[in-house]
């Protein structure tokens, strides 16, 4: 099979508002993630990785530090046809809205890749996973399909977050429906083992197919479908809609897949990442994941007790206690903390003697963790500053409040970006 010829919209404008305070200055697919990547990389990786590389990036929400890191990243040559385009929300003479959802997203940008490829492959920019697209979009063209989701197998117990696909034996799609709550909706939304089986797949209790938020559609049938309508969403409308009238398929993945969409699985997935064999693998050297290099110097820990830990670049620990951690870029730990289920991730700079004197002369703590702190269960956004003799350990037991210098989400606590946590604070 010839290789097809494939474009790609990668969907980024996501304010990730179950993401706050993660998301306070930048859009959900900036947020980083494992000290030293972003979601976003996740997406375009897995675009390289399968050698599509014409892009379009389409952006809305306080979008610049998500521009800047895509620019600064991936840049190919003059000698070459491939791109990575960015694709920010604009009003022109004929549109004055911003993007209503991500069918409206694509809509308002048909004319940028009508004469790219026979099939458009759309991606969510803020998931965590590693696909070979070329095998989805093989499956698309086996099938002679209009339209193809991949979806993943989950729990019924699950079923209810995701919108779930009911399909035939030929892996036809013949029902949809949007996260579903009532029993007899889950009862009949239910795909039998043999389904599972049939596509080599075991159930292992799984009883439902969810869709990922990927998909591929042969070009005229997008244009078709979005041009005739006013349809705002892919999953609400679209999806619903052309299972009526095209042939829709389900490509079944059974790999890893997370949907970083609230602080408790932005959390749980980085608790993962610290496990002896991860579920996602960071260390395939056949299938990287690629960011920004930033040609900084290797972890340093002086004198530390470190365990089930990932370092990044930069960063100092000293005389320190590591637990199930993420330390991330130029993060410095100072003597005799401890850190405990704790994602930090990181700084945007090294902050030099003046810096520091300053700081001081301020009565304010250096970038990242001071001396003699506890911290357990929290998330520490960039350039935090966090003081001497300081408890993050939430010491109340409370599952959500929102304060000035924290958030406390699901029992985690989050210390925003830039935030200033003064000497023998409690939290």
């Amino acid at each position: 099979m010839s290789d097809p010829k494939v474009v790609t919209m990668i969907l980024a404008g996501g304010q990730g508002t179950r993401l706050y305070p993660l998301t306070k200055l930048r859009s959900k697919p900036a947020v980083p993630i494992a000290g030293k990547f972003r979601l976003i990389d996740i997406p375009i990786s897995n675009c390289l990785n399968s050698n599509f590389r014409q892009i379009f990036i389409c952006t809305q929400f306080s979008a610049e530090s998500l521009h800047r890191h895509i620019f600064m990243t991936y840049r190919f040559d003059n000698f070459t046809k491939d791109f990575i385009t960015i694709l920010s929300a604009q009003q022109t003479l004929d549109n004055r809205d911003w993007y209503q959802g991500t069918a409206d997203a694509v809509r308002q940008n048909l004319r940028f890749i009508r004469r790219y490829g026979d099939h458009v492959l759309i991606l969510s920019g803020d998931h965590l996973y590693r696909m070979d697209y070329r095998k989805f979009v093989e499956f698309h063209i086996q099938k002679d399909a209009d339209i193809t989701i991949s979806v993943i197998p989950v729990e019924r117990s699950q079923a209810s977050q995701f919108g779930i696909m009911k399909v035939d034996p030929y892996a036809r799609i013949v029902d949809f429906k949007e996260k579903p709550r009532d029993e007899a909706t889950l009862d009949a939304m239910r795909t039998s083992e043999s389904v599972f089986h049939q596509f080599g797949i075991h159930s292992n209790n799984r009883t439902h197919l969810a869709s990922m938020g990927v998909y591929v559609f042969k070009k005229p049938v997008l244009f078709e479908l979005l041009e005739s309508t006013s349809f705002e969403d892919f999953g609400r409308d679209v999806i619903p809609y052309a299972i009526q009238k095209k042939n829709v398929f389900a490509y079944f993945f059974d790999d890893y897949w997370e949907d970083i969409g609230t602080i408790k699985s932005f959390f749980k997935a980085h608790m993962d990442l610290v496990a002896p064999l991860p579920r996602f693998n960071f260390y395939d050297e056949e299938r990287p994941i690629y960011t920004h290099p930033r040609f900084l110097p290797g972890a340093k820990l002086l004198e530390s007790d470190v365990q089930y830990a990932i370092l990044c670049d930069g960063s100092i620990i000293n005389k320190s206690y590591i637990r199930n951690t993420i330390v991330g870029i130029r993060s410095v730990v100072r003597k005799n903390s401890v850190l405990e289920r704790v994602v930090m991730m990181g700084a945007d700079y090294f902050e030099t003697p003046e810096q520091k004197a300053e700081n001081v002369r301020l009565g304010r703590p250096h970038i990242g963790v001071g001396e003699n702190c506890i911290i357990r269960n929290a998330i520490i956004d960039k350039n935090a500053r966090i003081g001497n003799h300081v408890k993050i350990i939430n010491e109340r037991g409370i599952e959500n409040e929102d304060r000035e210098n924290y958030v406390i989400r699901d029992g985690i606590v989050v210390i925003p970006k830039n935030a200033v946590i003064p000497d023998n604070t409690v939290i």
